[in-house]
C-alpha cells in the first residue's frame, strides 16, 4: 500500500515537473518569436534605407557636371564642381521725402538725414521750404559665399548700394555703385571692409530714414579683426570678445571753420568689443584708441598730433511680445568721424595745435508690434561736444533728432511705411537750425 502510494506521489511529481517545464518552454518560445519578429522588422528598415541611399547616390552620379545644386546654407546654391555655397540677395527701395525746414537742408543731397547739413541762423534755408524728392539710391545688392575648410568655414561678403557718384538727374537719374562691405572670415579672423568694431550694428533702430539717429556710432572701413567666443556651454556661449586694427582718418576743424582732412596718419585705429549674452538681452561694450594727427603745409602748423579715445555701450533688450528696446551711448575725446560724421576728430587753434574736445551722444529706440504685419518705432537721439576755447564759430556744438514711424509688411520681404523726422543743430556761436521731414518708403527684398 505504501509502495503504491509512493509510486503515485512520484508519478504526480514527475507530471507536475513536466507540466511546468512545458510551460516555461512555451513562454521562452514566445519570447524568441517576438525577438525574431523585431529583428526581421529592423532588417527590413535597414534594407529600405540602403535602397534609398543607393538611389540617391545613383541620381547624384547621374547628374551632369554642369548642374547647379542646393547649397549648405539657407537660400544658397553650389556651382558645378564646387564645394562653395553662394547666396545672392538685396532689396529695392523707393523713398519719397517731403521737407519743410525753417532753417533747412538740401534734400537733393542723398535722401537721408545729415545733421551737419542743417542750415543755422534766423533766415537760413528760407529758400528750401516744401521740397519734394523721390529716389531709389538705398537699393542694394550683396553676394555671400561659404566654403568649409579644415580651419573652419571660409566666408566672404561683398555688398553695394547706389550712393556713388551722381548721374544726370534731368534724364537718367543714374547713380553709381558704392562699396559697403567687402570682407572675408576664416575661423576667428576677419579681414576687409565692414562695420567698425566700435559699433554694434544689431542695435541700430528700425527707421525708414537711411541716415538714422544723430547720436549713433556709425562707420564702415577696412580692418583686420580677431573674434573669440567665451563661456561655451553646449550649443550656446556667454558672449565673445574681439579686437581690431582699422583704417585711420583724421578730420580737423581749422581756423576759419573749414574741415581739414589729413591723410598722413601713422597708426591704425585700435578697437575692442565685448558682447554679453545676458538674461535681459545682448549687451556690448566697446573701446576706441586713435591718434589724431595733421602733417601738411596747408594746416596751421606743420605737424601736430594727440592720442585720444572713447567708450560706448549698446544693446538690444526684448520687451513684451515681439517688442524690443535698443540703445547706444558713447563718450570720449576722439569719437569724431565715428559719430555719423557730426563731430570733428579735433579742433586746431590759431597756434596750429590740435585740441581734442569732449564728445558724447546716444539714442534710445522702442519697437512695438501692433500685430504681426504692423509695427512702429520711436527713436530719440542727441549728441553734444564741449569745444575748446577759440574753436571756429561754425564748429558743431550739439544736435538732436526724433523719428516716429509706422511700417506694414503685407507679405514676407515687403515693407511699406511712413515716418516723421525732426532734427536740429546748434553751432559754437549759438546759431540754431531745425528740420521737419515726412518720408514714405516701399522696400522689396529678395
Amino acid at each position: 500500500m505504501e509502495s503504491r502510494n509512493a509510486f503515485k506521489a512520484k508519478t504526480l511529481a514527475v507530471a507536475i515537473a513536466i507540466g511546468l517545464g512545458g510551460t516555461a518552454t512555451a513562454a521562452r518560445a514566445e519570447e524568441l518569436q517576438d525577438l525574431k519578429a523585431q529583428i526581421e522588422a529592423l532588417q527590413k528598415k535597414v534594407g529600405e534605407l540602403e535602397i534609398k541611399q543607393e538611389t540617391t547616390e545613383k541620381k547624384q552620379a547621374a547628374l551632369p557636371d554642369n548642374v547647379v545644386t542646393g547649397g549648405a546654407t539657407k537660400g544658397s546654391f553650389k556651382l558645378p564642381g564646387s564645394n562653395t555655397s553662394v547666396t545672392v540677395g538685396g532689396y529695392v527701395k523707393l523713398d519719397a521725402v517731403f521737407s519743410n525746414p525753417s532753417a533747412g537742408v538740401d534734400t537733393k543731397a542723398d535722401l537721408s538725414l545729415d545733421p551737419t547739413a542743417i542750415a543755422v541762423g534766423p533766415t537760413a534755408g528760407n529758400n528750401e521750404r516744401n521740397q519734394v524728392k523721390f529716389g531709389a539710391r538705398e537699393s542694394r545688392l550683396f553676394v555671400k559665399t561659404n566654403t568649409p575648410t579644415s580651419m573652419g568655414d571660409l566666408n566672404t561678403h561683398v555688398e553695394f548700394d547706389f550712393y556713388g557718384a551722381d548721374g544726370n538727374e534731368s534724364v537718367s537719374n543714374s547713380h553709381g555703385f558704392r562699396l559697403r562691405h567687402a570682407y572675408g572670415t576664416l575661423g576667428n579672423l576677419l579681414a576687409g571692409q565692414t562695420w567698425t568694431n566700435f559699433m554694434n550694428p544689431a542695435s541700430l533702430p528700425d527707421t525708414l530714414d537711411f541716415g538714422g539717429p544723430v547720436g549713433q556710432i556709425f562707420d564702415r572701413q577696412a580692418q583686420v579683426r580677431w573674434t573669440q567666443p567665451f563661456g561655451d556651454s553646449g550649443s550656446t556661449t556667454r558672449g565673445q570678445w574681439s579686437v581690431g586694427l582699422e583704417n585711420p582718418e583724421t578730420v580737423v576743424q581749422i581756423p576759419g571753420g573749414a574741415s581739414f582732412r589729413a591723410d598722413d596718419d601713422r597708426f591704425p585705429d585700435i578697437t575692442g568689443q565685448v558682447v554679453f549674452n545676458t538674461s535681459i538681452g545682448k549687451i556690448s561694450v566697446h573701446g576706441l584708441m586713435r591718434e589724431i594727427r595733421i602733417d601738411s603745409a596747408a594746416a596751421p602748423a606743420a605737424v601736430s598730433q594727440k592720442w585720444g579715445g572713447a567708450v560706448s555701450v549698446a544693446g538690444v533688450i526684448p520687451a513684451v511680445g515681439r517688442d524690443d528696446f535698443r540703445f547706444t551711448a558713447s563718450a570720449g575725446n576722439a569719437i569724431g568721424r565715428y559719430s555719423n560724421g557730426f563731430f570733428p576728430d579735433g579742433v586746431a587753434g590759431s597756434d596750429g595745435q590740435i585740441r581734442l574736445p569732449k564728445q558724447w551722444g546716444g539714442f534710445a529706440a522702442y519697437r512695438h508690434y501692433w500685430f504681426d504685419p504692423l509695427r512702429s518705432n520711436l527713436v530719440l537721439s542727441m549728441a553734444s561736444e564741449n569745444n575748446p576755447a577759440g574753436a571756429p564759430a561754425n564748429t558743431n556744438k550739439s544736435t538732436a533728432s526724433a523719428h516716429a514711424n509706422l511700417i506694414w509688411s503685407p507679405v514676407a520681404n515687403a515693407d511699406l511705411g511712413i515716418e516723421y523726422i525732426y532734427a536740429e543743430r546748434k553751432t559754437e556761436d549759438g546759431l540754431r537750425g531745425h528740420l521737419n521731414r515726412l518720408q514714405a518708403s516701399a522696400k522689396y527684398a529678395f
